[in-house]
């Protein structure tokens, strides 16, 4: 196996760059920078030391044995100043050591779930904690991260590993003098799981919204103030603002961070019935998106004003230009600030309230899997529920089932995803 090397730091000037090498050739570094390796697991000042003994860097080195180190092999990790000159200079000569190679991006992590140092939706919930932009994003991607789901999948295949036994054990018996406490067992652990993989699924589509971004469209006539109050939001000019009605033809996106969510903020078109093509286009998209959002705040500025939007549980219904119209409450003004912090504050609780805290599945991937699991205890208990004879085929159904939740953490049938997704990581890492 190759010996592979890659900068996990950012590109760029820096006070610390690291360079990690991972692989069986690892330590071959001593000789190319004329050092010795520091003690396992100890860190080392080492003068870094080119062909012609032009010292090229002080740097601090550490070393980890296969058994205590993150891919599981040998591995060297060069902590050096973030000089662009330093860091040329040290990839060039490990680039001369025969057997290393530049990482693929990665492929360090790659080689952690090929030594069963991680399972696959740890793979995906680190690929998210180094996305994560916001707080419940950071600890949504840790719990993923940390094995939780692969800890439930473990729960989870035991009860049903059971269940499975127990329903081969009842071949020896015939339909009748089947024990009625072995026919009570099967059902309650197949029961539970299928409980748990329904709450499971449940979650799924908050944590998606968690991971992706929650989108919330203000809405309201032309003039409402929608652009006035998403600049406000954004803290800068995201959106141009006009007395002129139907400045906005387009809906404007605005990323934000409220109380810890990822939130989309959408702009959109003044909705109103109108002639002209473009605007009308602007409006059609501004109900689309309004319509597909989690979450809409209508602007009104009229007690008779009517939306082609139905209003949900949730949504907020503001009086706009409160700055002007003081006495009209629920208020808010994106010119003075009047009602903004308590507008996100009810937006933060109201999406906050859709969150599952107990949920380990956070994507499509492990939705899908969960719902295939859920279907297929499904017909199990139909099977149990309706007497229905040859155990064998029940018995094959779970073990179907024991098969789709095991994909989740990539022990069967998932070696057609390795390579998108870890396209998605830098080459350190």
């Amino acid at each position: 196996m190759d010996t592979i090397y890659a900068q996990a730091t950012a590109p760029g000037k820096a006070g610390v760059s690291i360079i990690r090498i991972s692989g069986p050739q690892a330590s071959d570094i001593e000789r190319y920078f004329s050092i010795k390796l520091p003690p396992i697991r100890q860190a080392g000042l080492r003068s870094l030391r080119g062909a012609d003994s032009d010292l090229i860097d002080e740097a601090l080195v550490l070393r980890f044995d296969a058994e205590k180190s993150f891919t599981g092999e040998a591995t060297v990790e060069l902590q050096t100043h973030g000089s662009v000159a330093v860091i040329r200079d040290v990839l060039d000569i490990l680039s001369t050591i025969p057997g290393f190679r530049l990482a693929e991006p990665g492929e360090f992590t790659r080689r952690a779930l090929e030594n069963g140092n991680l399972d696959l939706s740890q793979v995906e919930g680190l690929a998210d904690l180094i996305d994560a932009e916001t707080r419940d994003q950071r600890q949504q991607a840790l719990r993923v991260f940390s094995g939780e789901l692969g800890r439930k999948v473990a729960e989870w295949r035991k009860d049903l590993v059971r269940a499975s036994a127990l329903i081969e054990l009842s071949l020896d018996f015939s339909e009748e003098d089947i024990p009625d406490d072995i026919a009570e067992e099967i059902a309650g652990l197949l029961g539970e799981v299928h409980e748990a993989l329904s709450r499971e699924i449940e979650g799924t589509h908050a944590a998606e919204r968690i991971r992706d971004g929650f989108t919330v469209a203000i809405i309201g006539a032309p003039n409402a103030g929608k652009s006035t109050l998403l600049n406000r939001l954004a803290g800068r000019e995201a959106a141009i603002t006009s007395e002129i009605a139907g400045t906005t033809r387009d809906v404007i996106e605005v990323r934000m961070n409220i109380g810890g969510l990822p939130v989309m903020l959408l702009d959109t078109a003044g909705l109103r019935e109108t002639h002209d093509e473009i605007e009308a286009l602007g409006v059609q998209r501004a109900v689309q998106r309004a319509t597909a959002a989690d979450l809409r705040i209508f602007l009104m500025s009229d007690a008779d004003e009517a939306f082609p939007i139905d209003a949900l549980d949730g949504d907020l219904r503001l009086w706009s230009k409160a700055d002007l119209n003081p006495q009209r409450v629920p208020g808010i003004s994106g010119f003075s600030g009047t009602g903004v912090a308590d507008m996100l504050a009810e937006v933060e609780s109201t999406l906050r309230a859709r969150i599952v805290p107990s949920t380990a599945a956070v994507n499509h991937r492990h939705r899908t899997a969960l719902i295939r699991g859920r279907d297929g205890l499904d017909s199990v208990l139909e099977r149990i529920k309706e007497g229905e004879s040859a155990p064998e085929i029940s018995a094959e159904l779970v073990r179907a089932v024991i098969i789709d939740l095991e994909s989740l953490i990539g022990s069967v049938d998932v070696e057609t995803l390795y390579d998108e997704i870890f396209s998605s990581f830098c080459l350190g890492k």
